[in-house]
């Protein structure tokens, strides 16, 4: 089934112009420079940086989301 999904949309950027070729290039760079190299440089992972492990990053967000600050 998989298989068949992947060999349909194959075959369909086979045969797509030349010009729908690199239209659908530059979309897939511009996806994993906006997922990829965006989410390292400009969100990293602050609560593993500040909490040694799970439980303690687990209660920290409890604690942010029960508190009501004013």
């Amino acid at each position: 089934m998989i298989r068949k999904i992947l060999q349909f949309y194959w075959n369909g950027f086979k045969e797509m112009p030349s010009w729908g070729r690199k239209l659908w290039i530059i979309i897939l760079i511009k996806l994993f420079v906006f997922f990829v190299i965006l989410k390292l440089l400009f969100f990293p992972d602050v609560l593993k940086k500040q909490y040694k492990t799970d439980e303690e990053r687990a209660n920290h967000v409890l604690r942010e989301l029960t508190t009501h600050k004013k």
